[in-house]
């Protein structure tokens, strides 16, 4: 799409390891993901895993917990003790009545677990997500990859805002482009895209996953999210032109946004871009409670925040021309 940089470079679907001693579960798990493009390598048992990991560097391992001579929670430990190999994502299949066992693949380090019987769906859904945190942790230094990796977790914890962060980048650098903004910020808003909900990372599930409406207290827990992604992202040089989309994505032009309150042209520019694309995007998927709208409904109520002063009409109008231009395309 944009450049290796971006991350948004679309690719090839990965190679996954599935480990596990009993053929049977091979064949199957191989089936599924073979499917769904991957390539797929197999190994009987943790040590053999932990050799092909550091031969073959593997996108995502899919392991069985039970095995003898290395069992799963101990590949998994060794390979998050190894900084070669700690950012590969590892799930876990554990039993569906053995809480102990899940309880342990957390403390060993597992980005995520399954229980047998395995449902093909959340297989492919949980794969999906852990291979596009890998592809991104590839292309960036180690401290950038954890942020990013933290960001794309917020959305493997909502099933409803899959490809949320990739949608947004996408939507901005098509609405940038169309601006003739520079390259530079054409990969901050890329990056803005992926980082802007950062500070999510610290609001419980009781209040991110919530499916009804929020309380006034729990509201303003959710106003403190760009402060603290603000924070994450301060210490990164890498980052710094992206600080400003974190913080102030939901700031509106009257001042009723937050968390600053600034109005008119004390917003940057390009928050004001990631803050249009992701109130489109939230309105054009579904959730709990409700169903998504149409891109033309989206539209329509982004129009609707231009007459109230939120939304810069020139911006808006850009925006939608990219959209409209987008559904010309794919029809």
């Amino acid at each position: 799409m944009f450049s290796d940089i971006t991350g948004l470079r679309r690719r090839a679907p990965g190679t996954v390891l599935v480990v596990d001693d009993l053929e049977a579960n091979v064949s199957a798990l191989m089936g599924v993901l073979r499917l769904e493009g991957y390539e797929v390598l197999t190994a009987p048992n943790g040590r053999r895993a932990l050799d092909m990991v550091m031969a073959d560097k593997p996108d995502v391992v899919v392991s069985d917990v039970r095995m003898p001579v290395m069992d799963g929670f101990a590949l998994c430990r060794a390979m998050k003790a190894d900084p070669v190999t700690c950012l590969i994502p590892v799930v876990l299949l554990t039993g569906a009545t053995e809480a102990q066992d899940r309880l342990r693949a957390i403390e060993a380090g597992a980005n995520d677990f399954l229980t047998k019987p395995i449902d093909q769906s959340e297989l492919k859904a949980r794969v999906r997500s852990l291979m596009q945190i890998k592809h991104v942790t590839d292309e960036l230094d180690s401290a950038e990859a954890v942020l990013r990796s933290l960001a794309l977790m917020i959305e493997v914890r909502d099933a409803y805002t899959e490809g949320h962060c990739q949608r947004l980048a996408e939507y901005a650098t098509e609405m940038g482009t169309l601006l003739g903004l520079p390259d530079d910020d054409l990969q901050a808003l890329a990056r803005g895209g992926y980082f802007h909900d950062i500070g999510k990372i610290a609001l419980p599930d009781a209040i991110l996953l919530k499916p009804d409406a929020l309380t006034d207290d729990e509201f303003e827990r959710v106003k403190e999210h760009p402060v603290v992604g603000d924070r994450l992202c301060g210490d990164l040089r890498a980052l710094h032109r992206v600080r400003s989309i974190v913080r102030h994505h939901h700031e509106r032009l009257d001042g009723s946004g937050y968390p600053d309150g600034l109005k008119g042209d004390e917003i940057p520019l390009l928050a004001q871009i990631i803050g249009i694309v992701d109130v489109y995007d939230a309105m054009t998927t579904t959730r709990p409670y409700r169903a998504a709208r149409s891109s033309e409904e989206a539209l329509a109520a982004l129009a609707d925040e231009v007459s109230r002063g939120w939304r810069r009409a020139d911006l808006v109008a850009v925006f939608a021309q990219s959209r409209r231009a987008a559904v010309v395309t794919a029809g």
